[in-house]
């Protein structure tokens, strides 16, 4: 039997009113102490409390057959009991000043980051930082449930893709239209691809010259190291401030210096890179889309081949590169895994190359239907 769990006061309130005995439940960051009355005649076993407040009495009878997990001491909430949003990371940001990021929940994570070390210089640190990212990993998984396997798509590609690039604009297409066919669209969660990907699946439904137009405001701070980038994307965002669709950026503050995308609607920040990779690659069932990229995609290309390879998670997912003259010629990765994979050093590859947004579309879907 799995954990139950309970992530809202409204949910505990509910089940109080219920239950006397409550066994193999988790309860992550809630407040018992305003249910006295209830707590009195209830009794638990087996359960887990993640960071929660408990009153003084509840906590010496928990002791025994359950397992408390206390709250530590850090500018980050240990036991993240849901995805970021844009509004948590950039709670303080202000449009047309951009220096206010620095006030920011992301900055400010960042710099304590920064400050105790990329690798934790002691036990209370590294344990807050595993804490988190299990957390974050339990969230994104529950999210994830409420879409199929087949329709969850990464695109990666290089983080220094410029917004005023045709590329750019390609990208988002590309994820525009998949998001409207039904695809959840997946990336890294920093700028360049990564960012295209969830301007894409911002503007899903609107049509393409809002898209045009959201673009060529971007594109007025083209790189993530022009001092307006972000406030550029909430420019567009105060322009646009809806979206009828979900996307998630998956970024991690070991590159703290490129500030995740708020277009994607849900975000999954990470710690540990490592988890935050290979979870990307693993949970992108559907297929990924490799674009025009240097190291990172390249180190993410082979991962996916070995993920694949081995079917390590049951399936063997679309290796779809976009771009034949560069996957080909600039970085002839493709001519190599094609090589791998006939000559069965690599299996159950499934590539493709393509130059458009269309033999893209035909390739996720003919996997997805034959799901």
């Amino acid at each position: 039997m799995q954990y139950t769990e309970i992530e809202s006061q409204k949910k505990l309130q509910t089940l109080l009113e219920k239950e006397l005995h409550i066994s193999k439940y988790a309860f992550q960051n809630l407040d018992f102490t305003s249910f006295t009355s209830a707590l009195s005649d209830t009794t638990f076993t087996d359960c887990i409390f993640l960071g929660c407040s408990l009153p003084d009495y509840l906590v010496c009878n928990l002791y025994t057959n359950n397992y408390l997990f206390p709250k530590l001491d850090m500018p980050y909430n240990t036991y993240v009991n849901g995805l970021y949003t844009k509004e948590i990371l950039y709670d303080n940001y202000i449009l047309n000043q951009p220096e206010s990021y620095k006030k920011t929940k992301d900055a400010i994570i960042y710099s304590h980051f920064l400050k105790t070390g990329k690798e934790g210089n002691d036990i209370k640190e590294t344990l807050g930082r595993r804490l988190h990212d299990h957390s974050i990993s339990d969230a994104l998984y529950g999210f994830l449930e409420n879409y199929p396997e087949d329709k969850k798509v990464a695109i990666m590609g290089g983080h220094g893709l410029s917004r005023a690039d045709e590329g750019f604009t390609t990208v988002a297409q590309l994820s525009k239209k998949l998001t409207e066919k039904g695809y959840l669209m997946l990336s890294g969660g920093g700028p360049g691809a990564m960012e295209a990907t969830h301007v894409g699946a911002w503007f899903a439904g609107k049509t393409d010259a809002e898209l045009e137009d959201a673009i060529a405001i971007l594109a007025t701070a083209p790189s993530y190291k022009d001092r307006m980038w972000l406030d550029k994307s909430f420019e567009v965002l105060k322009k646009y401030p809806t979206s009828n669709y979900e996307s998630i950026g998956i970024p991690t503050w070991l590159y703290g210096h490129e500030p995740p995308t708020p277009f994607a609607t849900r975000i999954a920040k990470y710690f540990a890179n490592s988890i935050r990779e290979d979870g990307l690659l693993a949970i992108a069932k559907g297929g990924i889309v490799f674009t025009p990229g240097s190291a990172g995609t390249i180190q993410e290309i082979f991962q996916d081949a070995t993920q694949n390879h081995y079917l390590s998670f049951e399936v063997s997912s679309p290796m779809i590169f976009m771009d034949s003259e560069y996957w080909t010629k600039e970085r002839p990765v493709y001519p190599l895994i094609e090589k791998l994979n006939n000559e069965e050093k690599y299996s159950n590859l499934l590539l493709s190359l393509c130059d458009t947004n269309e033999e893209v579309i035909e390739q996720l879907d003919a996997f997805s239907i034959s799901k």
